[in-house]
């Protein structure tokens, strides 16, 4: 039996490699979809707390990892060469930055190494992971090509964004539509006959370069977007003007505006990284890419605006920024979650002591600091309470978690640094706050 054919009769034993905030809710869909999945990590926690039938994902909750191993459909390993048993390879691995801000396909090469050991006729392998247009064709194949396999003959390859927001009420991998895109006609069929078996529709576009450049445009719109509303926010910010008050009235608009929040920097796998991708690959081609870059130094440059707010309404309390008391509120880039990836947070954590402030945190879902690729804090989240933030110069919100009480946290600041307009629903002691 062809491959279009498994797949259509659920038959395919499906891979993904990447138990992450992608891979882990991407492999549970296909096993409430039917097909029989093995989820695949380097990290031996991952697999051990999945054995255990335990998430390690806030959004991600138990019963959906015991309804997947009850299921008997679903198995976690970091034995790669099981992937010899599955017939479609779904790739979603990091692609972050390295310390110049250039591209780091280094975690695609060393998976696509791994998959070219054991890959075998008649399979299809699909990359996910946000990168430049290209990256599939002339990074990938080549690599996969090593096993004595040609590609569109033996094997098969295809792009599909992954396009996760995690915690996200109302959108989920199932209800949003999938982007698919290959340079062979059959890959190209199978891909999306895959995808159609777990998502709401799948969006078919020409070729993997057109799925790649998909990806990249929908989080540079985002990017370009909120450094927008992050230099107007200064501008009014210098003018006595209410950014919050302006979006608000904005809004009201019915048509040819939509709204975009500043903050203290951009966070996240994508928005943060995904611009960088297009003006590194368009140097190639000899393109400026001035507009986007410009987005990305502003944005970029948020969380050094946040710490001079910050600096100078201490100093309006007669307090030095050295040896000040400094809690940050949320690590997590973005409310109601629990990851850390590029959040801005960190950024501020660095800067803050690089001026010399004694700087804790507290978020109720990180109880410990991640070690990330940039940032190695050893720090846990301190307690919350009234006579907690009573022992700190300044409480800065970085990250406007829902469960806070900010009513509490303002009454017994000495002085609040509101980055998200969290506090805009607190009536007393509105002297304390900062917007930043």
């Amino acid at each position: 039996m062809d491959l279009y054919k498994k797949i259509i009769n659920k038959e395919a034993r499906v891979g993904v490699i990447g138990l992450g905030y992608v891979g882990l809710p991407l492999v549970i869909e296909f096993v409430k979809g039917g097909f029989y999945s093995i989820g695949f990590d380097i990290d031996e926690a991952k697999i051990r707390t999945l054995k255990k039938r335990k998430t390690y994902i806030k959004h991600i909750s138990d019963s959906s990892i015991e309804d997947a191993i009850k299921s008997g459909l679903f198995d976690a390993t970091s034995d790669f060469s099981l992937l010899k048993e599955t017939d479609c390879i779904l790739v979603a691995v990091p692609t972050p930055l390295d310390k110049h801000h250039q591209p780091d396909l280094s975690f695609i090469v060393h998976t696509s190494e791994t998959i070219s050991k054991y890959l075998r006729k008649g399979q299809l392998v699909v990359l996910e992971s946000s990168t430049w247009p290209g990256t599939t064709e002339e990074v990938m194949r080549p690599i996969l090509e090593r096993s004595g396999l040609k590609y569109g003959k033996d094997f098969f390859l295809a792009f599909s964004p992954e396009r996760e927001d995690p915690n996200n009420p109302k959108y989920s991998t199932s209800n949003i539509p999938k982007v698919v895109g290959a340079n062979d006609k059959y890959a190209l069929k199978c891909a999306k006959a895959l995808y159609d078996k777990i998502v709401i529709r799948t969006v078919v576009v020409s070729s993997s370069q057109a799925a790649e450049a998909t990806k990249l445009l929908e989080n540079i719109f985002r990017s370009v977007n909120i450094a927008l509303v992050n230099e107007m926010k200064m501008i009014l910010d210098r003018m006595g003007i209410d950014i919050w008050e302006v979006i608000r009235a904005a809004s009201t608009k019915p048509f040819g505006f939509m709204p975009f929040y500043p903050g203290p920097g951009l966070g996240g796998h994508c928005i943060p990284i995904d611009p960088f991708y297009l003006t590194w690959k368009a140097k190639e081609y000899d393109m400026p890419t001035r507009f986007i870059e410009l987005a990305g130094e502003i944005n970029t440059q948020m969380p050094y605006w946040v710490v001079q707010k910050t600096v100078d309404a201490l100093n309006n309390n007669r307090v030095s920024i050295k040896g000040s008391k400094i809690l940050i509120l949320g690590v997590a880039y973005k409310k109601d979650i629990d990851d850390t990836r590029e959040s801005p947070s960190l950024k501020l954590i660095e800067i803050f002591r690089e001026k010399g402030a004694n700087v804790d945190y507290n978020d109720p879902y990180i109880p410990v600091m991640p070690r990330v690729r940039k940032y190695r804090f050893d720090m846990k989240s301190v307690d919350l309470n009234p006579d907690k933030i009573k022992e700190y110069d300044a409480i800065v919100i970085s990250t406007a978690h829902g469960c806070y009480d900010y009513e509490m946290i303002v009454k017994n600041a000495r002085l609040v640094i509101d980055t998200r307009n969290a506090t805009e629903e607190v009536v007393h002691c509105r002297e304390k706050i900062v917007k930043a």
